[in-house]
């Protein structure tokens, strides 16, 4: 079973949300628990965007999942998207078992 929801229902070329610099942090805060097994990343395309390029593309991508409280941080994973591969990106994110432990199969 999949998981699966937009951060905006308009997701048409130049809608999206700007960050200024080189860096940016982005919470997303879920009504319920849920277990991530992998985040999927879109960006538009070279061939569709309005500018003609996609240098506003993330890179490098680091995934916390926080603690219902909101104070203890866990890495689940960190990722490269690559502008010159497909514009939908799935990564498999670090898998753990409720006593912490990483489950089989996982990296």
């Amino acid at each position: 079973t999949a998981l699966a929801f937009w951060l905006q229902p308009d997701v048409s070329p130049g809608n999206c949300w700007p960050l200024q610099g080189h860096q940016g942090q982005v919470v997303i805060r879920l009504p319920a628990r849920v277990h991530l097994t992998a985040v999927t990343v879109q960006h538009i395309s070279k061939d569709v965007s309005p500018s003609g390029t996609v240098i506003s593309a993330p890179r490098d991508v680091a995934v916390f999942g926080v603690d219902a409280d909101g104070e203890e941080e866990t890495l689940l994973g960190t990722f490269v998207y690559d502008v010159a591969k497909e514009a939908i990106q799935t990564f498999p994110l670090k898998v753990r078992s409720k006593h912490g432990g990483e489950m089989p199969g996982s990296k």
